[in-house]
Parts: C-alpha cells; sequence; structure tokens
C-alpha cells in the first residue's frame, strides 16, 4: 500500500472531528481513505444518503460542518448534486463508514472556489464524512 498525505483525524467516530495537516503540499488527485469501515449496505449511484460531515481547505479552516448544526445532510449521490470529489469518494462505501476525502480543486470548486464560504480558487478540500444511511 502506497503511504500518502493524508490529515490524522482526531475525535470519535459520530463527534466533530479534528484534523492535523502534514504540511502544505495534498496530495495529487482524488484520495480516499476509509478511517472506519461501516457493515451497512454499500452505497450506489443514484442513491438518497445521509451523512455527518466536515469540510476543511488543506490547511486551512473549516468551512463547513453539519455536527455544530446537530443536522446531518441528506442528497443523492452519484448524480452531480454535490461536488464530484463527495460523488466519486463515497459510491461504494458502506453505510455506518468514517471516510476521509482529500478532493483537488478539479473534482470540488475549480478555479473559482466559493469566496463566501473562505475557499480559494485551487484549493484542495478535506472532508470526514459519515455515512449514516441510505433513505
Amino acid at each position: 500500500m502506497i503511504k500518502t498525505n493524508m490529515p490524522e483525524v482526531s475525535g470519535a467516530k459520530g463527534a466533530k472531528p479534528v484534523l492535523t495537516f502534514p504540511g502544505p503540499d495534498a496530495p495529487e488527485g482524488l484520495q480516499v481513505q476509509v478511517l472506519d469501515e461501516g457493515a451497512g449496505q454499500v452505497v450506489e449511484a443514484g442513491d438518497h444518503i445521509v451523512c455527518h460531515y466536515l469540510g476543511q481547505t488543506w490547511g486551512g479552516r473549516v468551512f463547513d460542518n453539519s455536527y455544530d448544526r446537530g443536522q446531518p445532510l441528506d442528497f443523492q449521490v452519484g448524480v452531480g448534486q454535490v461536488i464530484r470529489g463527495w460523488d466519486d469518494g463515497l459510491v461504494g462505501q458502506r453505510v455506518g463508514s468514517r471516510v476521509l476525502l482529500s478532493i483537488p480543486a478539479e473534482l470540488g470548486y475549480g478555479d473559482r472556489g466559493v469566496p463566501q464560504a473562505g475557499i480559494k480558487g485551487g484549493d484542495t478540500l478535506v472532508f470526514v464524512t459519515e455515512v449514516l444511511g441510505v433513505i
């Protein structure tokens, strides 16, 4: 197995995680690391899934998380409803899994970013996503 330059995740499953970055340079391409594999059904493209998540720019600040709101997000995965890095990284995961995603800009918000959220163009996004269920 190739060792990637991924952040360390601390905090218990089900609680808001904290990321510690190994350095200023994000790994190339989409990186998917299953931190805790669930035992539920496999998520398929087109499924409506429910997730808790924390989103942070590489080495930067948290721009969004569902834990503080106490409300998980539900969306249809694999059909372009969310950024492509989520579509590509979450399809094939099992319900109950906690997954770390490093998403390059071309699979996130590209060169435009989302300035109002503090995401600059070209930013690599990092998510810790817990797949809670399929509805």
